[in-house]
């Protein structure tokens, strides 16, 4: 009987690690600092990241045409200013959206 507890909790505990990494969350674990405007111009897309579940930081996260995506501190100007500015491009080019995908 308590052979059977055992191995038991043992297989419970098994499936919670196995299921614990199926649920990683995709957070930003910094900050970047300023980015050069080469880069800027590639912004597609931005989305917010709030400081709430497994994320630790508060953070705007910046898509890229390739793909690939940066961390940046929301309270920053210049971060203002390139959400502002992504804002206006998506709103007059929609099909910028289908270059980017879903934000």
């Amino acid at each position: 009987m308590r052979f059977n507890v055992l191995f038991f909790l043992v297989l419970l505990g098994v499936l919670y690690i196995s299921l614990a990494q199926g649920l990683y969350e995709d957070c930003c674990l910094n900050y970047s600092k300023e980015i050069k405007s080469s880069i800027k111009k590639r912004v597609c897309g931005y989305r917010r990241q709030e400081q709430d579940g497994g994320c630790n930081l508060p953070a705007i996260v910046f898509k890229l045409k390739g793909g690939r995506q940066f961390c940046t501190r929301p309270g920053d100007k210049w971060v203002q200013e390139l959400i502002k500015q992504t804002d206006k491009i998506q709103q007059k080019n929609k099909k910028l959206k289908k270059i980017c995908g879903n934000h």
